[in-house]
Formats: structure tokens, sequence, C-alpha cells
């Protein structure tokens, strides 16, 4: 019930096997305040057994999923919507030091970028058909072209703040659009993930 890498649950479930221990693998998607609330989940894997068992004392901590007997996938999971979460801090992150030159504290661009990131988030729905069906041609998506991140590097180096978090994106948008796919959708930056360059 730690945040470890695939690698290591299954290793550790494999020294457990040996060992004649029954192991169940999870990943803790809440703070400690949050344990026991609405809104904390624990994901699992590895012993069907051994959730089915305890699935009632399970379920006290938070919302129990099981994804099976593979004792990685807890964690690989886990270890994702990390990736979501921390790289969605940064860009807040980014856009309070983009603001504060301009006299604006971190609280009064919070109450801005909150109602706006969590509309954003309902993109999350279209993506999934687009990314599954490889078909990034999909009409209603905007542009990689539309998409370069330029003016927004031009205006974090003029409020004289670090491009790092923006520079990422923009690598990623333009490996796509120097590979001939500029007309396509966004989503298609999920390629250049897949695939570092």
């Amino acid at each position: 019930m730690t945040t470890t890498s695939p690698a290591q649950s299954r290793e550790l479930a494999a020294w457990a096997a040996r060992t004649g221990i029954t192991y169940l693998d999870g990943g803790i998607m809440a703070v400690p305040p949050m344990i026991g609330q609405p809104g904390a989940s624990v994901l699992y894997s590895g012993s069907a057994h051994a959730f089915d068992q305890h699935r009632p004392l399970l379920d006290v901590r938070g919302a129990s999923t099981y994804f099976g007997e593979d004792a990685g996938l807890a964690s690989l999971y886990d270890l994702a919507l990390f990736a979501g979460m921390y790289v969605m801090f940064a860009g807040f992150m980014h856009g309070a030091a983009m603001v504060a030159p301009a006299g604006v504290t971190a609280g009064e661009f919070a109450a801005k970028a909150t109602p706006w990131l969590t509309v954003m988030t309902g993109a999350f729905q279209g993506f999934p058909a687009v990314i599954d069906g490889g078909d990034y041609t999909v009409e209603g998506q905007q542009s990689l072209h539309c998409s370069d991140l330029g003016t927004l590097l031009a205006a974090s180096s003029g409020q004289a703040i670090s491009t790092e978090v923006v520079t990422m994106v923009q690598r990623l948008v333009q490996r796509q659009i120097n590979a001939g796919h500029g007309d396509e959708g966004f989503a298609r930056i999920i390629e250049s993930i897949k695939q570092p360059g």
C-alpha cells in the first residue's frame, strides 16, 4: 500500500508467491486527510481471493478498484494518474509565475484557474475515442498548427520566467508537425510520448 514501480510490485509478488504469502498490491489515490472520506480511492491488483475476502475492510479506506492478478497494474495506474496530476500542477505553477510580475497573487490566479481547468478536464471524454481509434483527423479537434505554443513561450520569456514546462509540450507538438501531422488533432502528441524522439 505504497507507491512503487510496477516492476517492484511484481518482484514483491513473486517473492511472496515463493514464500507462500498471498499478495495484494495497492496504490492510494488520496492524501492522508482524505482516507475514509468521499473522494478517496485505492487501486488494487494481485490476489483476487485476498481482494474479495478483505473487500469490506479495504472499502473503509476509500472506494476500491481491482485491476486483476497482475500485481503491477495497480502501481502502473497509480503512477499514470500521478503523471497527469503533477504535469497539471506544474502548468498551474507556470501560470501563477507568469502573472506574479503583474502583481497577481497565486490565490487570485487560482480563483480563475480552478473553474477553467475543471471545464477543460471535460476534454478527457473525447480523447479516448480519438486515441483508441488511432484517427487524429476526427473533426472538432484543434489542429496541431493551432496548438503551437510559441506565443505562450514568448510571453513567458517576457515575464522573465522559466519556459521549461511549456517547452516540454511545445516539443511534443512540434515533433508531430515536423512529421507532417500539423493538420491533425492535439491528441496526436501521444504518438510523440509513445515514441520518444
